[in-house]
């Protein structure tokens, strides 16, 4: 296949293509398969300050380069991601288990945040604020914050980093990565584009290894003064406060526990429809997916009947099959995570409708899983399940509806059906989200910022506003 091309078997560090100082490696496998995908350096420390110098020593020649020269290189980028949209799907798909059509969307979405901050950098404008007094000015100047170290997840292991690395190099920071061990080469990727496309050496690099010893060093490492993390909320909250010994600025997109709400008045084919793509893209192992399905007593038994046959329709198997809509889970441990909220809703009143078992495909496989009669005392009405399990609660009560969907910790993305108009505001009041999506499953796009409140974490990706995290802003008095 033609993802080959990509597939690097070894980390970027200042323009060079190095293993680890041990000779250490790390088995990457496909979870569809259970086979060797390949080898990755375990690098650590060492090599994470080796990066670091590297990175701190590319910033000014990157941040003095002519804008329309960054905006120039960031075209090219975009350009080799459609190019290769394919490959790099391909390559997706094989070390993380998605379905292929899934991942040809992800690159595409990837090489849309590329483009999207390649236009957005040239309104990254300052202000003159008027003076109280004659014969001074006040001017307000943005600039590249300086080396960016990031942390992203294996379930988009593409377009997590686009959304980061994008606005990082538009605006002229220089870029330390950490991608998932997990599904390291689809990162890897990006330090290969990055050099194609003409990216001076020190850029941007990329490590694989250990969690510990390479987030350690960027956070300890004062030339680091941001760093960018999509994962979970535990981890979050540990680097937020590693952060506080350098005063980094910090940006964490952590978990969710996104309720899915469905009104008596809803279009119900339009919300069966939206919580299909919702809960069961990229097998629900996403922080956006929906974790809790509250339905209005009213359209209840319709809504799950329709819900029933949609499911029970999906396509389960490898990844690379034409016309398959689910593909494994990353590892066991996720399946036994999904087995373990199932027994618990079970024990505890809840009723499998539809699935609730490993699939006949082995391996990580799991089958799309409905529960009805879910309750809020179950597990999952507090954690986020991250696998093809819909729980589906009923409810009388819009308040009812409401302060059950706040009543978590996490505040990533919500969803709502609903026909009145008067209630989508109360929504947009009420929700205790970051993200909010009416009459819609899907709602990331690059144009609008991704981000929550509350446990699901700080800043913004994606819009004007995931640009101006990676921009130090300066005021300067001038008496003339």
């Amino acid at each position: 296949m033609s993802y080959t091309k990509y597939l690097k078997e070894a980390n970027l560090i200042d323009g060079a293509w190095v293993g680890a100082d041990s000779g250490e490696t790390i088995d990457v496998t496909n979870p569809a398969t259970g086979e060797l995908v390949g080898t990755v350096p375990n690098c650590g420390d060492a090599e994470t300050g080796r990066a670091i110098d590297a990175a701190a020593a590319a910033f000014d020649g990157l941040a003095g380069m002519a804008l329309i020269e960054r905006v120039g290189l960031l075209w090219k980028m975009h350009d080799a991601l459609m190019d290769n949209q394919k490959s790099l799907a391909e390559l997706l798909t094989i070390e993380m288990g998605k379905p292929l059509a899934e991942a040809m969307g992800e690159i595409g979405i990837g090489a849309a945040y590329v483009r999207w901050f390649a236009e957005e950098v040239r309104r990254a404008k300052g202000e003159i604020v008027p003076a109280p007094t004659n014969g001074r000015r006040f001017l307000v100047t943005k600039h590249p914050i300086g080396v960016v170290g990031m942390i992203t997840p294996w379930n988009f292991p593409s377009s997590m980093l686009a959304r980061k690395i994008a606005p990082a190099l538009a605006i002229g920071c220089s870029v330390v990565a950490k991608p998932a061990t997990a599904t390291p080469y689809s990162g890897l990727a990006w330090g290969a584009l990055a050099e194609e496309v003409g990216f001076p050496k020190g850029a941007v690099n990329i490590l694989t290894g250990s969690a510990r010893k390479i987030g350690g060093t960027i956070m300890a490492d004062a030339r680091v003064r941001k760093v960018t993390f999509t994962g979970s909320t535990d981890v979050g909250k540990e680097l937020i406060r590693q952060s506080a010994d350098t005063v980094k600025k910090v940006s964490m997109e952590l978990g969710g526990n996104a309720p899915f709400l469905v009104f008596d008045d809803a279009d119900v084919d339009a919300a069966v429809q939206g919580a299909m793509v919702s809960k069961f893209r990229n097998s629900g192992q996403t922080c956006v997916c929906a974790n809790r399905i509250y339905v209005q007593a009213g359209v209840y038994d319709e809504f799950v009947e329709k819900l029933k046959m949609a499911t029970a329709a999906m396509k389960v198997g490898n990844g690379l099959e034409d016309g398959v809509e689910q593909g494994p889970l990353i590892d066991m441990d996720a399946v036994e995570k999904v087995e373990e909220f199932i027994e618990d809703a079970k024990a505890k009143g809840g009723k499998v409708v539809q699935g609730g078992a490993r699939h006949g495909n082995g391996h990580s496989f799991f089958d799309p899983t409905i529960i009805t009669e879910a309750t809020q005392d179950m597990m999952f009405a507090k954690d986020e399940i991250f696998g093809p399990l819909a729980p589906v609660f009923r409810f009388e009560d819009e308040d009812d509806a409401i302060a059950w969907a706040n009543d978590t910790d996490f505040g990533l993305a919500s969803y709502a059906y609903t026909r009145d108009v008067g209630r989508i505001f109360k929504l947009n009041e009420k929700l205790q989200y970051g993200m909010i999506g009416i009459n819609s499953g899907l709602i990331t796009t690059v144009e609008a910022p991704f981000g929550g409140v509350k446990d699901s974490g700080l800043g913004k990706e994606g819009g004007s506003q995931g640009l101006e995290d990676y921009m130090d802003t300066k005021y300067t008095a001038v008496d003339f």
